[in-house]
Parts: C-alpha cells; sequence; structure tokens
C-alpha cells in the first residue's frame, strides 16, 4: 500500500510516499481502507522535530482518518463495508496518511451520515479536542458564557459550534477578516484579539477554552469557580497552580481516541448543529503542501488529504 513516511525530521519535503506492507487487524481491530485523513498541527509539529512524540524517524505522521471497514479482526465492533472515522492510536504512531490503516474497533465511530469522507476526516483530532475540553472538562451547560481562542481555526471552529449546540454563549476571538465566517458559526459576540485591550471588551465568563497558550491573559476574565481549558498548556504545572491558587479551575487537554464522544459529535452533525469547514484538499503525493499551509497558523478551518 501507499503510506507518507518520513525517515529523518525536517520541512515539509521530508514526507515521501511510498510502498508498505499492508496491516492485518488483530483480535478487536478492524482494517480500514482510507478515503481521506486530516492534516493537523501538531503533524507538522511531529514531522519538523519541534514536538518529538514519535521519536526518532523512520515514522509515518498523521491520525485523523474516514474510510471503510475492509477486514475485521475476531470481536471487532464493525463489519467490512461500515464506514467509520477515528483518531487512531493517538499520542503513538498510527500513520494514517496511507491507504489502510488497522485500528482498534473502539477508536473509531460510524460516519457521520451527511457528510462525506473528506468532511469526516476533518472531524476526530479537532473535534475530539473540543468536545473534551468543552463538555468532559469543562461540563458546559446551558446559558453559560465561554471565551474561545483562535474560533476560526480547526479545533476552534469546531469548539464554537459544540458551544452553541450546549446552549453556551460563545465569545469568540479571531482576527477582523475571519469574524463573518465565525459569526456564520453561531458566534455571539466576535473579538478580534489583535485590538489593544481586547480583553475588556470580554468582560466575565464561565469557561475559558485556549489553544493558543494565553491562559495567564485569560484567568483576568475567569470569573471565581470557572474553569481554564488549556490545550497547549496542559503541561504546565505552573500555570495550574496559578489558576487554582486564584479560585479557578485548570483543565489541561491532550486530546485522546474516544468512540463515544465521536458518537455524540456525529449525532450533532447529522442534527446540523455542527459541520467542519474545510480549508483546502491534497492528494496523498502532496502531503508536504498541505503541511507547508498548515504551519501557516492561518487556516480557516481545516485541511485533509485525499486518499482513495
Amino acid at each position: 500500500m501507499r503510506a507518507v513516511i518520513q525517515k529523518s525530521v525536517g520541512g515539509p519535503e521530508v514526507l515521501e510516499v511510498v510502498e508498505i506492507d499492508r496491516p492485518s487487524p488483530l483480535g478487536a481491530e478492524v482494517l480500514v481502507r482510507v478515503h481521506a485523513s486530516g492534516v493537523n498541527p501538531v503533524d507538522a509539529a511531529v514531522r519538523s522535530g519541534n514536538y518529538p512524540l514519535l521519536g526518532e524517524p523512520p515514522f509515518g505522521v498523521g491520525w485523523d482518518i474516514s474510510g471503510v471497514v475492509e477486514a475485521v479482526g475476531p470481536g471487532a465492533r464493525f463489519k467490512p463495508g461500515d464506514e467509520v472515522f477515528g483518531l487512531p492510536f493517538f499520542p503513538r504512531a498510527a500513520t494514517g496518511y496511507a491507504e489502510y490503516v488497522a485500528v482498534p474497533s473502539r477508536q473509531v465511530a460510524r460516519k457521520p451520515a451527511s457528510l462525506d469522507h473528506v468532511q469526516a476526516a476533518a472531524l476526530p483530532l479537532a473535534g475530539l479536542t473540543a468536545w473534551q475540553g468543552l463538555v468532559d472538562a469543562a461540563r458546559l451547560s446551558e446559558g453559560e458564557r465561554v471565551l474561545i481562542h483562535r474560533a476560526a481555526g480547526g479545533v476552534g471552529h469546531l469548539a464554537v459550534q459544540i458551544a452553541k449546540a450546549r446552549g453556551a454563549h460563545v465569545i469568540a476571538l479571531a482576527s477582523e477578516p475571519k469574524h463573518a465566517f465565525v459569526r456564520g458559526l453561531g458566534a455571539d459576540e466576535v473579538i478580534d484579539y489583535r485590538a489593544d485591550g481586547y480583553l475588556e471588551a470580554v468582560g466575565e465568563v464561565d469557561v475559558v477554552f485556549d489553544s493558543s497558550s494565553q491562559g495567564t491573559a485569560s484567568l483576568r476574565v475567569l470569573r471565581p469557580g470557572g474553569v481554564l481549558v488549556s490545550i497547549m498548556e496542559h503541561w504546565n504545572t505552573a500555570l495550574a497552580a496559578e489558576v487554582e491558587a486564584a479560585g479557578r479551575r485548570f483543565a489541561g487537554i491532550s486530546v485522546e481516541p474516544d468512540y463515544a464522544s465521536l458518537e455524540a459529535i456525529a449525532k450533532l452533525v447529522d442534527e446540523g448543529r455542527v459541520r467542519p469547514h474545510i480549508a483546502d484538499t491534497f492528494p496523498l503525493e502532496e502531503a508536504g503542501k498541505a503541511h507547508e499551509l498548515i504551519a501557516s497558523g492561518r487556516t480557516q478551518g481545516k485541511i485533509v488529504l485525499t486518499v482513495a
């Protein structure tokens, strides 16, 4: 099968399409024929060596997949022909930029019926990050005020929609050119984070969803007893101590595979309450170009590789 592998860390040019053996599913695993694979900032960080999550190369990056079950191992939850999407093995290697991936069947869920594979591949890592932060950690509920950083990005644009589906009042931070896009997602207020004193316009909130390492600054707008959810500083014990000392709660999020949450997200999608936005697509052979774009940090929504 074809797969994108890197034999050294470095720029996007280290990504190359090679022929490797097709995996076989073990017990409780499914072999997925991948139709599309999502591209995330963590992929580029691992590829470059800035985030040595997978150790020394060679390895394949990529985790988001959507495709069709080709074969199953004993005890797997699905049958051949089922359409599934998921986040296999994260944070261990999954080699998701590939024609086939063997994955534990409880790390994938049925693809939302209203989405094609490209759209579905945009959901797992970003959607689970938003869900696990807002729903599982913050327990966001109807009527609460939530501040969402980088609201136009891959995680942020799904976080806005999930928060609205929970009945929250959403205050979104985005650059001015992206305000119309973020309002279209359902945000109640959109503030330009580049403006001087932008946090003063926020007011007091119950939850901050921070994907931009602004935890200390965001603490100023968080009410006593509120929750700071951080996906970039989940390791920061000093920040956690500062938040707790201020009478707020810190929730550091490192996303993990979770089929039940994927099913909940899929339900919202099929109800028309959540929709992934695709910024651009590239064929598998142009994974390097996809990485160049994701590394710019200016992507609106998600980038996806088409595989089959």
